[in-house]
């Protein structure tokens, strides 16, 4: 009996593995394929140009060469080499770009076994996002195909989190995809409240939870600044490459992205940031305009999050998340705007453009989904903004990007790459409007 269990249950594994090969064979079978290095110059004729700084240039052609924005301006010649693409009518914008995203480690949230997004533990500062990025991730074309180019791919669970990098979403694998590797460390900052959910531990556990978690968090920022301290004066000790992951922190070459939502959390990450003089930004910010005169006094910004809401407290203004955007904007505090997750990323624009109604202007919500998550991410100087000499990346798009009546993504250009826009979506559309049809 026990030879043949043993046997079965070699069974039902090569069974199990051989369904996970021919699902792997499938799902490739429906990813468009990675567009090849721009192969000639492009020249985009007569669009309607949004830069992304909040300037819009009316009739204005654009010149793309080796992935580079070359000319902008009305009347451009054009290259005897190059393709001409009529934009008469259409809007062009900057590649969107999503903050805080799970883009490419998450496939299926409901299925534990498609989700590569956390490490085991709390402390994990040298747990890298990127090596764990799906290019295959059959995910990625439907948010590409409303915009988002780009995406800061980021580690969740525990205290901390482990390194995000930035990458762009047509690519072969995670090295052909890397924009800026490992350039933003994310903690996740412990509850400072009490919940009086029913479902919440009672209140001393909740406070002894808490009390551990930040103990925790404050001591791995001591030890990791001890090692570094060591190493720069020579006496470190053996190679520890946990603390050797924050060290970029300490000499301000990785930003510190904090999740923190209630008032006493943002202040307290703001007080770690201000000890030990590091780059830092908020994820989530709820509180945020509560806060706003500490946040702008210190130059910190604010990637907010969900603003698709109902209010976190009885007390508050029913339409709080639509305006905090608003609120920043008026209180000066730089802020960009995301959405939780990975598919979800499809209706940035969509959540963008719900400021408008809650008092941002077009070109300041576009903002926040171009010009202001580059400036955050450190790649301010290729993305973001269409301007001379930056990388060429755009959407033609047939109507307004941020309503979601109207937005049609016609074209899209990654460093000059024409990207194939299908995905799998679009594929059953087409299918089945066939079957329709055909009655």
């Amino acid at each position: 009996m026990k030879k043949s269990g043993t046997h079965l249950k070699k069974i039902y594994m090569m069974a199990t593995w051989i369904m996970v090969v021919f699902t792997s064979v499938a799902q490739a079978q429906d990813l468009p394929t990675p567009a090849s290095s721009q192969k000639q110059p492009i020249l985009l004729r007569n669009g309607r140009v949004h830069v992304g700084d909040g300037r819009v240039l009316e009739k204005t052609d654009i010149l793309l060469d080796n992935g580079k924005i070359i000319e902008i301006g009305p009347g451009l010649s054009k290259p005897s080499t190059a393709r001409e693409v009529d934009a008469t009518g259409k809007e062009i914008y900057p590649g969107l770009i999503a903050c805080y995203s799970t883009l490419g480690l998450s496939e299926i949230e409901a299925a534990r076994p498609t989700r590569d997004d956390r490490e085991v533990g709390s402390i994990n500062p040298n747990a890298r996002a990127l090596i764990a990025f799906n290019t295959d991730s059959r995910v990625i074309p439907t948010v590409r195909s409303n915009g988002v180019l780009l995406a800061q791919i980021t580690p969740q669970g525990g205290t901390l989190s482990g390194t995000a990098s930035v990458v762009q979403l047509d690519a072969w694998n995670y090295e052909d995809a890397v924009v800026s590797a490992d350039n933003g460390l994310i903690v996740q900052w412990p509850s400072m409240s009490i919940s009086s959910s029913i479902f919440a531990p009672p209140a001393d556990v909740q406070k002894k939870n808490s009390e551990k978690a930040l103990n925790e968090l404050f001591k791995a920022f001591e030890d990791a600044y001890a090692y570094f301290t060591a190493k720069k004066t020579g006496n470190s000790a053996a190679l520890d490459l946990k603390w050797e992951s924050v060290i970029p922190v300490f000499e301000k070459k990785r930003r510190v992205f904090i999740r923190a939502n209630d008032a006493k959390q943002i202040q307290a990450a703001v007080a770690l940031l201000k000890k030990y003089d590091i780059l830092g930004a908020i994820i989530g910010g709820y509180d945020s305009w509560r806060v706003a005169p500490l946040l702008k006094e210190h130059n910190i910004p604010v990637i907010i999050t969900d603003t698709h809401a109902i209010p976190g407290r009885e007390d508050e203004d029913y339409d709080l998340r639509y305006k905090l955007p608003k609120l920043l904007l008026d209180a000066g505090v730089t802020f960009a705007i995301t959405i939780d997750g990975s598919w979800q990323q499809r209706n940035l624009a969509f959540q963008a453009g719900s400021g408008v109604a809650f008092g941002l202007s077009k070109e300041e919500a576009l903002t926040a989904i171009t010009k202001s998550p580059a400036e955050i991410l450190g790649i301010n100087d290729r993305m973001g903004t269409i301007e001379k000499g930056k990388d060429a990346t755009l959407i033609v798009v047939s109507g307004d990007i941020m309503d979601m009546r109207t937005s049609i993504v016609e074209q899209a250009f990654i460093q000059g790459r024409d990207i194939d826009l299908g995905n799998k979506q679009t594929d059953l559309y087409q299918r089945f409007k066939k079957k329709y049809d055909q009655n």
